[in-house]
């Protein structure tokens, strides 16, 4: 699953000396991809909310009539995850200058979203009801796909937040084994076993306990998120000169 490089008409916000805070909140965003998509896989019928280059190979699985794949479901998570991305490259655009309201603002949409499909499983008696299923795979993949939008705008190196391809392709191309001098080793690592951390909790949760308490552990940690956000962008406002 190959990530997207931000292209020239997207607008980077303005790095900041104060922004320390986003890579250990894009690391939690990143073991939120694993809870939410061991979410989808297991029990809303074989599809990614987070993971669009497997839906497309799903999308063609279930084309060709192979079973436990769903065209609807498919359909849906690519058309909700590309709505998110589209608003939150609506809201990169908005605040070019401004990194960490627009980490605070996406977190807490998202936070929102997730919310929304926390209460339809905690409220829901058949979660296998195709209705049911479908409006969960739409709330989790438009928040997964707001996120992606937000972390591409953002732009920090190796920490896209949803897709591993070339976290992985660049350990092994830049490591000393093939010439490299292996730049941010650590940190590409840290975020391929954070991605692992979530998929194993989160299927652990979905399989043991249930759906319910999986989104309940990501709510838990987009609200952390947004709290440890919400504060680094009033440093920044606080720091900032005052108009004359």
């Amino acid at each position: 699953m190959v990530a997207p490089s931000p292209s020239a008409q997207v607008a980077v916000p303005a790095k900041d000396d104060r922004e320390s805070f986003l890579p250990p909140l894009l690391f939690v965003l990143t073991v939120v991809t694993g809870l939410v998509d061991a979410v989808s896989y297991l029990k809303l019928g074989h599809v990614f909310v987070a993971n669009m280059t497997g839906n497309v190979v799903f999308l063609g699985f279930a084309v060709a009539g192979a079973p436990d794949f769903s065209i609807p479901a498919s359909l849906i998570a690519i058309g909700a995850f590309m709505a998110g991305a589209l608003a939150g490259g609506r809201l990169g655009l908005s605040m070019p200058e401004h990194r960490a309201r627009l980490v605070a603002i996406a977190v807490l949409v998202k936070l929102v979203l997730v919310g929304c499909a926390l209460v339809v499983a905690m409220t829901t008696a058949d979660l296998e009801a195709a209705p049911v299923q479908y409006g969960l795979i739409a709330l989790l993949a438009l928040a997964m796909g707001l996120q992606n939008a937000a972390a591409r705008v953002l732009a920090v190196p190796d920490l896209t937040t949803t897709v591993l391809t070339l976290t992985l392709t660049g350990l092994a191309a830049d490591s000393t084994l093939a010439g490299g001098s292996n730049p941010r080793a650590g940190r590409r690592l840290l975020a391929t076993g954070a991605m692992f951390l979530g998929a194993a909790i989160g299927a652990f949760l979905v399989l043991k306990i249930g759906v319910s308490v999986a989104l309940a552990l990501t709510f838990t940690l987009l609200g952390l998120n947004v709290i440890v956000a919400c504060r680094a962008w009033l440093r920044t406002k606080n720091a900032q000169p005052s108009s004359p």
